[in-house]
């Protein structure tokens, strides 16, 4: 794994990603957080995404994020460590302490599982909101349900994660985009988590509060080419 990018190219890559999404045109003036995905890149990306600005960071894979512990317990300032990729129960407990905002809660067994191994913890729930079967998240009519199940066990219910469609234009995401936000607002939740690399303009006129950017930031992901970060379940959703 290496990163494409040094220190002041990340920093300089931040300055040109809140210049985007300060030009799209929205009604909401709150502010887009930006969450670093480093994914497949060196642990030193860590650092030039924390030391460029960046609160947080994101990542899919459990042995990959236990294997950048030490690069973020080296940090004097350690940012907010969000795991985005899909979670299976037996890895919860290898990752309690290390991840503060569970991002990919998607039902009522894995809620269950952070429950009992990280009470208390800080989640989000993770919407299918283009009905492709390949990717996670529940149902969007089953989101209230599954949010009373997880406030039920005592777990923080902060917002909404959602990916945007496969394969198809950035502009194909609006519809579920709209719909997830919908949900935020009825449910009075504070985290609108959609819109990567290729469709975070899409994502921020729709309401989005957090984005999640790989490639953007740190250049091309090591394997995949030249192109943004795209939307494969075993990527998604960073």
């Amino acid at each position: 794994m290496t990163g494409h990018r040094t220190a002041p190219e990340v920093a300089e890559s931040l300055v040109g990603l809140r210049r985007r999404i300060d030009a799209v045109d929205r009604p909401w003036d709150h502010e887009v957080e930006i969450t670093a995905v480093t994914k497949a890149f060196a642990p030193t990306v860590i650092a030039a995404a924390a030391t460029a600005g960046c609160a947080s960071i994101g990542e899919n894979y459990a042995q990959d994020l236990l294997s950048k512990q030490s690069s973020l317990e080296a940090l004097d300032r350690r940012p907010r460590v969000d795991f985005i990729g899909h979670l299976q129960s037996n890895k919860v407990r290898r990752l309690v302490g290390l991840v503060d905002r569970w991002c990919t809660v998607d039902r009522a067994s894995i809620a269950a599982e952070i429950a009992k191994r990280d009470p208390g913890a800080e989640v989000l729930i993770q919407v299918n909101s283009t009905a492709e079967e390949n990717k996670g998240g529940c149902a969007p009519a089953e989101v209230e349900a599954l949010v009373e199940r997880c406030v039920d066990r005592g777990l923080s219910v902060v917002g909404l994660l959602t990916i945007g469609p496969t394969d198809r234009p950035a502009a194909a995401a609006e519809p579920g985009f709209r719909a997830v936000r919908a949900l935020v607002d009825e449910m009075a939740l504070s985290v609108c988590s959609m819109g990567m690399t290729a469709d975070l303009d899409v994502a921020v006129a729709c309401g989005s509060t957090n984005v999640r950017v790989g490639s953007a930031l740190f250049g091309p992901r090591p394997g995949t080419g030249s192109g943004p970060d795209v939307h494969h379940e075993g990527d998604a959703p960073g």
